[in-house]
């Protein structure tokens, strides 16, 4: 809360696995911070929502102006994804990008970029997950975020990426007891969520102390091998 303001927050999770993927464990911290601050927090799963990909009539342009055609959740969720004040967008990287069923509710926003002015300023925020050790592996959904929410009319604002690569290694050291540089992480994505709903924005430093080198590339591509190797012993047994 900043000035008696209560944030309103809205958090997409495209993860398959919910709040037991890689993804939940940035984003959960990361939200419970913005609570702690009194924004109204609310979370949804993209796995437990019907919504149908955009069949591009543009029907919600030239017919029904603002009114999506299609009879699915997207009635539900258009209406909190025009009055929220920060859009969290919650997606593990699998191939280059956000999930297939995230990607069916960003298209399906259509209707409201015909509201222009009517639209309040937004924030939004990227919290993404992978498995590979390279942060190199988020460029493509970097890009894709920033080319949408960085408008020059300031009608919309990118506050932000929490970018967790080698996010199985994560829960492999959680395993193992190896908490200390773990547990770094998560309280700057607390933080960064904090600072979010007190600043209006997340500092680059913190955005880095999510991102940190947890352990060096070929120690964890080793070790990554090596499970792979048992797990596939394993299933032969």
């Amino acid at each position: 809360m900043r000035n008696g303001f209560i944030m309103k927050v809205l958090a997409i999770n495209g993860s398959p696995h919910m709040d037991e993927g890689n993804t939940a464990m940035i984003l959960n911290p990361f939200l419970e911070g913005m609570k702690e601050t009194g924004s109204d927090v609310e979370v949804f799963y993209t796995r437990k929502l019907k919504i149908g990909a955009c069949n591009g009539d543009m029907s919600c342009w030239f017919v029904n102006p603002g009114t999506c055609g299609q009879k699915d959740d997207m009635q539900m969720l258009l209406p909190k994804i025009k009055d929220a004040d920060v859009i969290v967008w919650a997606s593990p990287v699998y191939y280059h990008g956000i999930t297939g069923p995230m990607k069916n509710v960003m298209d399906r926003q259509l209707p409201l970029h015909l509201l222009g002015t009517q639209m309040k300023p937004q924030k939004a925020v990227l919290v993404s997950t992978c498995s590979a050790w390279e942060l190199s592996m988020f460029d493509s959904i970097l890009l894709q975020m920033k080319t949408i929410y960085m408008r020059p009319d300031g009608s919309s604002y990118f506050a932000g990426a929490l970018l967790r690569p080698m996010a199985d290694g994560v829960k492999e050291m959680i395993k193992a007891g190896e908490t200390g540089l773990v547990e770094g992480v998560f309280r700057a994505a607390r933080e960064a969520g904090r600072q979010l709903a007190i600043e209006g924005m997340i500092s680059v430093e913190l955005q880095k102390q999510v991102s940190r080198e947890l352990m060096p590339r070929d120690a964890y591509y080793k070790a990554a091998q090596m499970m792979m190797e048992q797990a596939q012993k394993a299933m032969k047994k």
